[in-house]
């Protein structure tokens, strides 16, 4: 087979990839406008914090009984910060992660990681055994026969 014949399959080939690129760009870009009307109607919707820039009014601070029970954010992590947004000049409350739950969260991952560590390490010592005893009495039963 010549060596032009395989070069023109593959500029075929390039061809044929540019041409679905440029098919698909083509039918993204016909989507787009739909998708950014949705997206102006869900950003009404959202919290300031999403669509602005915002302050840190208050740090990262737990959540009371009180607050956990009347403010939705205090649901997902216990700990809310108060916040106001530039443009809009809202004051919200935004769920955040405290550095000392984050601690705890790492140590008991880790923990976790050691004991799964140990286990596996626990089976493979005793596998390992069972075939070392497989191993010596197949060498035993070799000798017994001569």
């Amino acid at each position: 087979m010549p060596a032009s014949k395989g070069r023109r399959g593959l500029a075929q080939g390039r061809h044929l990839c540019w041409l679905l690129c440029a098919v698909t760009l083509k039918l993204c870009q016909a989507e787009a406008p739909v998708q950014e009307e949705k997206l102006s109607v869900i950003t009404s919707t959202l919290p300031c914090w999403l669509v602005e820039e915002f302050v840190v009014a208050e740090e990262c601070a737990p959540c009371s009984t009180f607050q956990a029970k009347t403010i939705p954010e205090c649901g997902s992590t216990g700990y809310i910060e108060k916040i106001t947004c530039s443009a809009s000049k809202r004051n919200e409350f935004k769920s955040c992660r405290s550095a000392l739950m984050e601690q705890h969260l790492f140590w008991k991952f880790e923990g976790a990681v050691v004991g799964v560590a140990l286990i596996f390490a626990c089976l493979v010592v005793i596998r390992q055994r069972q075939l070392d005893r497989k191993a010596l009495e197949k060498v035993r039963k070799q000798i017994e026969s001569i």
